[in-house]
């Protein structure tokens, strides 16, 4: 396919090195409330919604009534930890996106809670790169359903199955497929996605360089 009309950004692990800060937030917080948060926990709730994951944590708690105060807690952390300089943009991310930003229309599609996207964004200057942003707080459904890139295509006013989405996580790159986008993924060495996510990708970029190189070599063709 050509004539691509817009590409769609992850924000954890795509533009921002952030993915161990939220499986940090996830540990804090379950342990205030006496569980012992793992490795699959991560796993498991790598993708959801704000609503989702803090349920999920709350549940494990055994404190399901603790729900708002966990989602409050852990986005208050990560806000903390992007102003303080802690979540760094990934090695060529910067490049990345303003050479698509360059090309065509970009949007966000995160799982974060939007005061955090909006705080990496600001804190980086990226914010006036990118056309539409949609944090999945906002939609029925977090990664794996497609809700969030669909919406922050029609944000973006152009049509999923005329998009790129760029994703580094399982449940992202599931979402960003069953949402119709043509898949680049740039695998998390940190937390690797499934084979099965990966072989949904187009491309399988190495680097952010490679991703752009590839990216806009679509754009341009």
């Amino acid at each position: 396919m050509t004539g691509f009309d817009g590409v769609i950004f992850d924000m954890d692990g795509v533009i921002v090195e952030s993915e161990h800060l939220w499986e940090e937030s996830w540990t804090v917080s379950a342990a205030a409330r006496g569980y012992t948060w793992t490795p699959e926990n991560t796993s498991t709730v790598q993708g959801m919604s704000a609503p989702e994951w803090s349920a999920y944590v709350a549940a494990r708690a055994g404190m399901p009534e603790e729900a708002e105060a966990v989602r409050a807690e852990c986005v208050k952390f990560m806000v903390d930890k992007v102003l303080g300089g802690e979540a760094p943009l990934m090695p060529g991310a910067a490049e990345l996106v303003h050479a698509v930003a360059d090309l065509v229309p970009v949007a966000v599609a995160s799982s974060a809670a939007r005061v955090v996207i909006e705080a990496v964004l600001a804190e980086h200057g990226l914010a006036d790169r990118f056309g539409a942003v949609c944090s999945s707080e906002e939609v029925p459904y977090g990664k794996p359903a497609p809700d969030v890139y669909l919406e922050a295509a029609r944000r973006l006013g152009v049509d999923p199955v005329r998009c790129m989405g760029i994703e580094d996580s399982s449940n992202g790159m599931r979402s960003a497929r069953a949402a119709g986008l043509t898949l680049v993924a740039l695998p998390n060495a940190a937390y690797p996605p499934k084979p099965d996510a990966l072989a949904l990708a187009e491309h399988v970029a190495a680097t952010h360089d490679d991703a752009r190189e590839y990216i806009t070599g679509r754009l341009t063709s």
